[in-house]
């Protein structure tokens, strides 16, 4: 048996956020996002580190897509076997197709979705609420307080789209490359989170889109960080 190549513990966080993309929604991360993660000013950085994990082995790098990473056979099987696993455990697909919720709901999650947001209102004020639906908590990475349907292209290299319902977690901070939901005055947007030391910028996942540097004119507040996301026209 061929010992297993001796990674750096950089080469190892790389490789274990690889894996664990791919766990919980079936995509690797581009190169962004792992530098995003990582704090690193250029997706090169990573790119120099994903190239030394092709060289020992433990990924495969595929060219002209961004999330042109492969785990090897084996690896990759197991993950899939685990994610086949989970998914006989979920409740019945019905779950997955976004009934309005009925006055109770067993084994589900009753959560309301916010859609436009007005200037000087909270978040989940009555008038923002368009409807309340019942999902199932197996969908998330943690239990959401929320959904809010997205507008915009701004997150499209995230897997975000337009017309999505993200799920929304509210906490009070956020780390380095988590989604968040921030509030800038009269605007909610949906970005990733990058702060270093008292500076934090708000990051978007689209070349088209510039990064928003936060400062104490934005009117600035964290509504919460993304576990999950809901798209409404898939075939289940």
């Amino acid at each position: 048996m061929t010992d297993a190549p001796k990674l750096t513990a950089r080469q190892q966080q790389i490789l274990d956020l690889v894996r664990e993309a791919i766990e919980r929604t079936g995509a690797p991360p581009t190169r962004a996002e792992i530098a995003a993660t990582l704090g690193y000013r250029s997706a090169n950085a990573a790119e120099e580190h994903l190239q030394a994990l092709a060289r020992k082995g433990v990924i495969e790098l595929v060219g002209g897509t961004s999330r042109g990473i492969r785990l090897p056979q084996p690896t990759l099987a197991r993950i899939n076997d685990a994610r086949e696993a989970k998914a006989r455990t979920r409740p019945a697909p019905a779950a997955r197709t976004l009934p309005a919720a009925p006055p109770a709901v067993l084994a589900s999650l009753s959560l309301p979705l916010v859609g436009r947001v007005a200037a000087g209102h909270p978040i989940l004020a009555e008038q923002h609420i368009e409807e309340h639906y019942a999902v199932s908590p197996a969908l998330f990475s943690g239990t959401p307080d929320y959904l809010l349907r997205v507008r915009g292209l701004s997150m499209r290299d995230a897997g975000i789209l337009d017309g999505d319902l993200l799920a929304v977690r509210r906490l009070p901070t956020a780390r380095n490359g988590q989604i968040v939901v921030a509030r800038l005055g009269e605007e909610v947007t949906v970005k990733r989170w990058e702060q270093q030391g008292r500076r934090l910028r708000l990051l978007p996942a689209n070349p088209d889109f510039e990064p928003i540097t936060v400062d104490e004119s934005s009117g600035f507040a964290l509504e919460g960080i993304a576990v999950g996301l809901i798209r409404k026209d898939f075939n289940a």
